[in-house]
């Protein structure tokens, strides 16, 4: 108790004024004490603020009894942890066992003595201390083991980062910011959007089964290198596994399925509509957004209207309508992060804007010679379909 900032406060209920006085003079040297009445009265104070600490509860007063009182009490979060001492004249073991069904923490019987009281009050102020003191540790203890698996998804989305390309920069903080905030927009509870926060950097991972060779390719992809990247999705659920825990099923989730479409022409099930979950629908907007507003292996960025405006224009065939819409109420965000959060170009290397020989039709990165002469990209957005649908495809 030495180690307590203040006097614990004990909130003393009964409506009798000589065990009232009784009390107060036992105790009021050592605790802080708030006289009450009736069961009325103690409800009313024992919302006070500070809260007590300690409730010493009459089970027989007029209106509502004692029992009454520490139901409300248990029912009610600001009070549902402050122990309560019953003071009574009923000594049957029934009544004794009923007011601990009820939630009293002791039971003390009238007529009071002095030591006895002295030594009940001051150990259940003790106990509820520590328990204080170990459920702060508690907390303290689980928020160090979060904060460090964030950072281990982190540390394992930039080793992915790593294999597919060295320009690695601040990508696996944009994508969280991203998808936290295209999911609120969406509709989901802060839970799932601070989730969706702390899985969305993970759901590459399955490009480390991937050979380099392929995700270094600037020109288009063989029909068996494009089987190979096809096999992320399935590749990144596997690494990450099936579990209970609500991060890591989320993680797999948007693993694999980031890449369906809409209209059912992505990979690897085909899934059409709303038979996508809803979080890799979100991710599948998150990944292309990325992708085409930031510098990559040989591909320069979009300014950001452009590319909302090439995934506008994909609403309904590549992506769900509804996501698209809630990414373009956030874009002042996005916009933000991405400011915030930009990489710096000179710590990103091996990059090579040059556009490559003869693409064929599944380039996945657009010749663009053009973007040198207009860094604001305009030229590529006056381009024809066959540019935008390979710019959409840059999310591989």
């Amino acid at each position: 108790m030495a180690n307590e900032p203040a006097k614990p406060i004990i909130l003393v209920v009964d409506d009798t004024e000589d065990i009232r006085d009784l009390i107060m003079s036992v105790l009021q040297d050592t605790y802080t004490l708030r006289p009450a009445f009736d069961g009325r009265s103690e409800l009313k104070r024992a919302l006070e603020k500070p809260a007590p600490d300690l409730i010493l509860l009459d089970v027989d007063m007029p209106g509502s009894s004692g029992h009454d009182v520490c139901r409300a009490l248990k029912v009610t979060a600001a009070t549902a942890e402050i122990p309560v001492i019953f003071l009574t004249g009923r000594d049957e073991p029934a009544d004794v066992v009923k007011g601990f069904q009820i939630g009293a923490a002791d039971y003390i019987i009238k007529p009071l003595n002095a030591e006895v009281l002295r030594a009940r009050v001051r150990n259940h102020l003790e106990l509820s201390y520590r328990r204080r003191q170990q459920e702060a540790l508690v907390r303290e203890r689980t928020e160090e083991l979060e904060t460090a698996r964030v950072q281990l998804v982190r540390r394992l989305a930039r080793t992915m980062e790593y294999h597919e390309s060295t320009a690695v920069g601040n990508r696996v903080v944009r994508l969280g910011h991203y998808a936290r905030l295209i999911a609120e927009a969406a509709g989901a509870k802060p839970d799932l959007a601070d989730l969706m926060m702390k899985a969305a950097p993970l759901h590459d991972i399955g490009k480390l089964g991937v050979p380099a060779q392929v995700l270094h390719k600037s020109s288009g992809l063989s029909a068996p290198e494009w089987e190979q990247m096809k096999k992320h999705a399935e590749i990144g659920a596997e690494i990450i596994g099936v579990h209970d825990d609500p991060l890591l099923s989320l993680a797999r989730t948007l693993a694999l399925t980031h890449h369906e479409r809409w209209d059912g022409n992505g990979y690897p099930k085909g899934l059409k509509g709303e038979d996508i979950p809803w979080p890799g629908r979100v991710m599948a907007a998150v990944d292309t957004f990325e992708a085409l507003t930031v510098t990559r292996f040989h591909q320069e960025p979009l300014p950001i209207d452009g590319a909302m405006s090439l995934i506008e224009r994909a609403s309904g065939t590549q992506f769900d309508p509804a996501i698209v819409a809630a990414l373009k109420q956030v874009l002042p965000d996005m916009r933000a992060i991405r400011d915030t959060y930009a990489d710096q170009l000179g710590d990103l290397v091996d990059l090579d804007f040059a556009s490559p020989t003869a693409p064929d039709k599944r380039s996945l990165v657009p010749p663009n010679p053009a973007a040198k002469r207009d860094p604001e990209g305009v030229a590529r957005l006056q381009k024809a379909t066959a540019d935008e649908e390979r710019a959409l495809r840059l999310a591989r």
